[in-house]
């Protein structure tokens, strides 16, 4: 193994400290260290990944594609199904064996992730909680029935813990493809108490199930160029790496459930009614959404509760996993989106405890998603966009689970209702990545999850100017990147080793690609590099060094500082001012310089002595006795004489024409002593406040701080003088520190309250909901 390869697996999942020790190329200087190139740390390129960045000459990916048959018990809760699996071994590699991935063997008691994170009493403990630290047994899992080629014989397979390993009867070669079945069949957690991504809700007020089926088939692990098989195990967190192909899927429910899925339904003229269906085909054309199936429809099912069964048809192309949703309490709307020149279908399933959020908001959200994502990336390429309502968040190939319930009364809060458009936007978001461009989630979330948000932070921006995200902006990222270092890890490290996790994988990579964005590269060089990662990569599996390489060869910015620092480094911004020294040009103007000197001599004469001397009444001497005077007594020293003038007037003549440029100019000149208090390189912003009242903002690099890292001086030429200066004004580059960020020193009040102290009911609610508040009094 190469040594540069074997330092960039290690630099995947160490902790800090080890961390610094590759970052440091020149250790114990104050220069050579943060502006060296990554080639110690990426994995080199290659004939299947270029130096550009690009998929290289020899690139290639396996297929999986799938037919499912499957079935839901809605008495049982149980999911049953039979899969055909055809695997096409794109690789140079013959291949002996297959991994598939088994994730429902999550919630088996006996899975690593059930007894591997630590735990403590508490005064208060929930059934959960001492379920966990019981342990025991459970029979939730999958349950492998069968396993068969496609002549039906017998394979030998292995199961350990979340993966399922094929023994091949003969090996696979390149290029040739191998057909095989698999039987199984697993009970469904309640996904609000057992947790996970799929499961079910139950509503005890009208007895029914709302299932959000996912993970739920033996899928195939991705194998590579860059790790071979993906061995990972599922816990919990990181999330999936999967193989493309084409499913053909039929799933059996009972008759008056409505299911939406990944893909285009093949029998929707079979499963509906025929007002159903004629409202789907309206919603074809429509530009606002239209219910397919109604708020009283799923009334009416929620009492009725059918016995028969029905089977739905769909068939998906070019993805990498299938979901649905499935219940007889979904109201579903539609209608048609304009994306790019395509016109995808954007639709939303939810229960009446949603109507009144979601029927007003989450198809157009969805819509306003797919439009901004698609021209920051790639044109939506997929027929249909699914949002579900199921008190959850959670992403797959055209379908996602989201949350957005109203109070009983209809109405909600401010934050629920930004809280559901933003989860909707981040899920709809999944879409794009890693769905299309297809990242390894379990061993490099923020690929996912960080390149997701991040277009989140856009897609809300564009819904409304004044959307109050939470993630994107550099000022909501100081109070994480301030934590002590033993709290923090690099965005570089494994899924299962953060501990902080919304803020490293979700929060901090998508403010860095803002202050990417905005401040280091600008927008149009940004979103050249960030389009061309996206469509070079759509449909493929990259790495972390397939974006940092074509983010700086589509816009010939050099970027190593800045994967370093924000990157591999948990160290944050803070620059500080230190000091001002202010100078002017001496005029040698006898006019101007002995008014100035007057004026010092005075200043530098107020002695309080003086003053109090004077101010009590003493007599003194030169004044009561005038034959103590001189020439001196009464002798001007601040009088411009003709000999002052004359070689004033001699020194001018002989400037050059240059030196007199610069001598009218009577520019300001202003030495700044700045300090990297906070070991993150970053451009330096100004914001120069001068007498008149005018401003200026001027950004100085961040290579400034490349001969030496942690202190710099530099001098700025000003036409007016200054009456303060400050830096990052507009708070983009995520300085953890602003009470040194200005000159004259800026101190902000903290403010406190004068209140009535009174006894107040523990665990009060605070805040409130404007809307109910409104509805009490009678207002809209």
């Amino acid at each position: 193994m190469k040594i540069k390869s074997l330092l960039f697996l290690l630099s995947l999942g160490v902790c800090s400290n080890t961390f610094a020790q590759f970052q440091q190329n020149n250790p114990g200087s104050n220069h050579g260290n943060k502006f060296e190139q990554l080639e110690t740390i990426i994995r080199d390129p290659n004939m299947y990944r270029s130096a550009s960045g690009a998929p290289g000459p020899k690139y290639w990916q396996q297929q999986a594609d799938y037919e499912i048959n499957a079935e839901l018990d809605d008495k049982t809760q149980k999911l049953t199904g039979a899969e055909t699996i055809t695997y096409t071994n794109n690789s140079p590699d013959p291949l002996t064996y297959l991994w598939l991935q088994l994730d429902e063997n999550e919630h088996k008691a006996t899975s690593d992730n059930q007894a591997f994170d630590g735990s403590k009493m508490n005064s208060k403990m929930s059934a959960n909680q001492l379920n966990g630290i019981i342990g025991g047994v459970n029979d939730f899992g999958v349950n492998i029935l069968k396993a068969t080629d496609a002549s039906g014989n017998p394979l030998k397979y292995i199961i350990n813990q979340t993966m399922m390993r094929i023994d091949l009867p003969k090996t696979l070669a390149p290029g040739a493809k191998f057909v095989f079945k698999i039987n199984w069949n697993y009970k469904i957690t309640d996904r609000l108490s057992v947790g996970g991504r799929g499961g079910y809700e139950y509503f005890a007020e009208d007895d029914n199930y709302l299932y959000t089926i996912a993970q739920w088939y033996p899928r195939m692990a991705v194998y590579s160029d860059f790790q071979g098989w993906q061995n990972k195990q599922f816990t919990g967190r990181g999330e999936f790496a999967l193989t493309f192909g084409d499913f053909k899927v039929n799933i059996t429910v009972p008759a008056d459930h409505v299911i939406g899925a990944t893909g285009e339904c093949q029998n929707y003229s079979s499963v509906l009614t025929a007002a159903q269906y004629n409202r789907w085909k309206q919603a074809q054309n429509a530009t606002e959404p239209i219910e397919v199936v109604s708020l009283a429809e799923a009334k009416n099912a929620m009492k009725v509760k059918a016995t028969a069964k029905k089977t739905w048809t769909y068939i998906a192309k070019d993805v990498r996993d299938f979901a649905f949703v499935s219940s007889r309490r979904l109201i579903w709307d539609a209608m048609k989106v304009n994306v790019e020149g395509k016109a995808p279908m954007a639709m939303s399933y939810y229960g009446p405890e949603a109507y009144g959020l979601y029927r007003k908001f989450s198809t157009k959200v969805i819509a306003n998603t797919l439009k901004v994502y698609s021209k920051h990336t790639i044109a939506y390429p997929y027929p249909v966009a699914i949002s579900v309502e199921a008190a959850n968040g959670m992403e797959y190939p055209m379908i996602c689970f989201n949350y957005g319930r109203t109070e009983k009364d209809g109405t909600y809060s401010e934050a629920t209702k930004y809280g559901m458009i933003g989860v909707i936007t981040h899920e709809v978001g999944h879409n794009f990545f890693p769905m299309i461009v297809n990242s390894d989630e379990r061993q490099w979330t923020w690929m996912d999850e960080g390149l997701n948000t991040f277009c989140q932070y856009l897609a809300e921006q564009e819904f409304d100017n004044n959307y109050p995200s939470r993630r994107g902006p550099a000022r909501m990222i100081t109070d994480y990147m301030k934590l002590p270092k033993d709290q923090l890890e690099p965005i570089m490290t494994n899924s299962e080793n953060i501990i902080n996790f919304g803020p490293n994988a979700y929060a901090k990579p998508a403010t860095a690609l803002n202050v990417l964005r905005e401040t280091v590269m600008g927008r149009e060089l940004f979103d050249f590099a960030f389009k061309t990662y996206a469509t070079r990569w759509a449909f493929k599996h990259p790495t972390p060094a397939d974006f940092f390489r074509t983010m700086e060869d589509a816009s010939a910015v050099d970027l190593d500082w800045f994967w370093r620092g924000w990157f591999y480094g948990t160290d944050p911004v803070d620059i500080s001012i230190d000091n001002i020294s202010y100078y002017q040009l001496d005029s040698k103007n006898p006019d101007l310089e002995n008014a100035i000197a007057k004026r010092d001599y005075e200043n530098a004469n107020k002695e309080i002595g003086r003053k109090r001397n004077r101010e009590s009444g003493i007599n003194f001497a030169v004044e009561a006795d005038t034959t103590l005077q001189d020439f001196y007594s009464k002798w001007d020293r601040f009088a411009v004489t003709t000999t002052a003038k004359e070689n004033f007037n001699n020194y001018y003549a002989g400037l050059s024409a240059t030196e007199k440029k610069i001598y009218d100019s009577k520019t300001n000149f202003y030495q700044i002593d700045f300090t990297n208090k906070g070991g993150l390189v970053s451009p330096i912003i100004l914001e120069w406040t001068f007498t008149d009242g005018t401003k200026e903002v001027e950004t100085i690099p961040a290579y400034i701080w490349r001969k030496d890292e942690n202190k710099v001086t530099k001098v700025f030429a000003k036409a007016k003088p200054m009456a303060s200066v400050k830096l990052d004004p507009y708070l983009e580059t995520a300085d953890i520190d602003i009470s040194n960020n200005s000159f004259p020193r800026n101190y902000e009040p903290t403010k406190f309250e004068l209140f009535k102290q009174q006894q107040s009911i523990r665990g009060a609610s605070g805040g409130g909901n404007p809307m109910q508040d409104a509805k009490k009094n009678g207002s809209k």
